[in-house]
């Protein structure tokens, strides 16, 4: 081809034909114009198809990140509920229990001192389109303010939240060590058994607090999910 377009051009020097020859130079830079063009286009549209894909893929990936997340903030909840009914009891008749009913105390105690989990995302999908940059070009801006604001100001609360109460459950389950390896409680003054329910009132307050956040999270999945 541009073999073809030289002979033309010599052909048209050679006979003198300067007029036609400025005429068809142009001609040719226009058509070199339109092609560049036309190139630049079909790499904007490659690059927009791809992107457009990439995009597709974190919002599918993410959503099935944030599924097993709820699953995972559901099944933590669930654990810790018994523990309100538990600790109202503990609250309310401690003492009574205590001086006549260990049994049942017992009972309620190992309740409230059954194993605790806290809550971690899961947040492959999310770190990888941040580290790579594509989040930036993803169009869906009302989709990604909702993502940014769950993993950057919710994930990073809850988390901080989560290790506030394993920090007092540690400190619980150090203090009450005899009752959990035993399942009964030890002989105790009035006063200990006061400093007991104060002991628990700490994590109970901070445990009531987190499933308030977890609550609030799994709400703000739920938004996210929702989004076509």
């Amino acid at each position: 081809m541009i073999k073809f377009f030289r002979k033309i051009r010599q052909n048209l020097l050679s006979e003198g034909k300067t007029g036609k020859y400025l005429k068809y130079a142009i001609g040719e830079i226009i058509l070199v114009v339109i092609g560049i063009l036309i190139a630049l286009q079909i790499n904007n549209w490659n690059e927009a198809k791809k992107q457009s894909n990439a995009e597709k893929e974190f919002i599918t990936s993410l959503k099935n990140d944030l599924k097993q997340d709820r699953i995972f903030m559901k099944s933590v909840i669930e654990l810790n509920e018994p523990r309100i009914e538990a600790y109202k009891i503990l609250n309310s008749n401690l003492h009574h229990l205590y001086n006549n009913d260990r049994k049942s105390l017992d009972s309620i105690f190992k309740i409230y001192f059954r194993s605790q989990r806290t809550f971690y995302p899961i947040s492959g999908s999310y770190e990888s389109a941040v580290s790579g940059n594509q989040i930036t070009f993803f169009k869906d801006k009302g989709l990604l303010q909702r993502v940014v604001k769950l993993y950057n100001s919710t994930y990073d609360r809850l988390i901080d939240n989560g290790q506030i109460l394993d920090e007092r459950w540690a400190f619980l389950s150090k203090k009450y060590s005899y009752e959990r390896r035993t399942g009964e409680f030890r002989e105790m003054t009035s006063e200990q058994l006061t400093e007991f329910l104060d002991d628990v009132y700490h994590h109970f307050k901070q445990m009531e607090w987190y499933l308030k956040q977890l609550r609030l999270a799994m709400t703000e999945i739920d938004n996210i999910n929702a989004e076509k």
